[in-house]
């Protein structure tokens, strides 16, 4: 879809694409299955440049494809004017339309400037990162082979998907078949309080080391100085700055996805908010292509946890993308953001 440039012949110009990215065998959590990577990438161009982001609309908060091209089409003849990042954080609530202009305006900026994404933002150089690599929901026996299969690929830290029922059986299963590998478990709101009363004792036994989002982000109020023998993460808790006065007395870490925040801009005040608050972080993905892991990398040197195996999820990924050695994901070539 392409919107026009403003009738005064601005150069700058909004392109957004809807593009479906297969994922390999499947991707299940607690709150259903789904089977291709579905995205949307904005290209903002310049002169000779152009700038890309790309964003996953979510159902969990209430996007689709169509909501989001309907919310970026108000500020499109803005974007042609010269809007800026910082103009853009209050023309648009956080969410992924907001996340695909915001990294597209980062990398146009980088490449009109000839200065990498991370100096533009005051941001050390990146260096390689150890991501997870995530376990689709299913039957004990199924999610012991996927983590054997992984551990053979170089991969040293497993996230669970949980849903509930099974659980342990589902941890215990993995654990034997990957004694040295650390493992956290995501239930994506899929627990109940009772759940993770009895469930984390046990998990601390078998060396889990992070709980994500063991209840729904609506009824987290009951965790509000709870101690639990594992620490909690907030993911679907937990989308930007606002949020985080609730959560400090409930979560011991947050997880900073670039679509829950709106775009990198918010997504690198927030990880500093949390910081400061004594919050350790996860940066996180949906499951989506190395275009949207690149400007993700970038909070990574501030994380505690990283987790941006979205385009190990997939098929096939975009050319060109990022490296992944095992665990190991290498920082973004410019060609593909930045």
């Amino acid at each position: 879809m392409r919107f026009p440039a403003t009738a005064d012949m601005s150069p700058r110009t909004v392109v957004v694409h809807h593009e479906r990215w297969p994922i390999r065998g499947g991707f299940r959590i607690a709150r259903g299955e789904k089977r291709e990577a579905d995205v949307l990438v904005v290209e903002i161009a310049h002169g000779d440049h152009v700038g890309r982001g790309e964003s996953v609309p979510y159902a969990r908060y209430g996007e689709t494809h169509d909501s989001v091209v309907a919310d970026i089409t108000p500020v499109v003849d803005h974007i042609a004017d010269g809007m800026s990042r910082t103009e853009l954080q209050d023309a648009m609530p956080p969410g992924a339309a907001r996340n695909a202009l915001d990294c597209a305006l980062i990398d146009l900026e980088a490449k009109q400037s000839q200065t990498p994404a991370y100096a533009l933002l005051g941001l050390a150089q990146p260096k390689p990162l150890t991501t997870t690599f995530t376990l689709s929901l299913d039957r004990p026996e199924i999610m012991a082979e996927a983590a054997s299969a992984a551990l053979k690929r170089g991969h040293r830290l497993l996230k669970l998907k949980v849903s509930g029922a099974g659980d342990l059986e589902r941890v215990r299963a993995v654990r034997a078949q990957a004694p040295q590998a650390q493992l956290i478990v995501d239930a994506n709101e899929g627990w109940s309080f009772e759940d993770l009363k009895v469930l984390a004792p046990e998990l601390v036994g078998l060396g889990v080391t992070l709980i994500e989002q063991p209840l729904s982000a609506k009824n987290d109020e009951i965790l509000q100085d709870f101690v639990s023998e594992v620490p909690l993460c907030a993911d679907e808790s937990c989308h930007t700055r606002a949020d985080l006065p609730r959560l400090k007395a409930r979560y011991q870490y947050i997880n900073v996805k670039l679509d829950k925040a709106g775009g990198l801009t918010e997504a690198l005040a927030l990880a500093r908010a949390a910081n400061e608050l004594g919050l350790s972080l996860m940066v996180g993905c949906m499951v989506s292509t190395s275009l949207a892991m690149a400007p993700a990398m970038l909070l990574g040197a501030l994380a505690e946890y990283v987790d941006l195996d979205g385009p190990l999820l997939l098929e096939r990924d975009r050319k060109p993308g990022l490296n992944y050695e095992g665990d190991v994901i290498y920082p973004s070539p410019t060609t593909l953001w930045g």
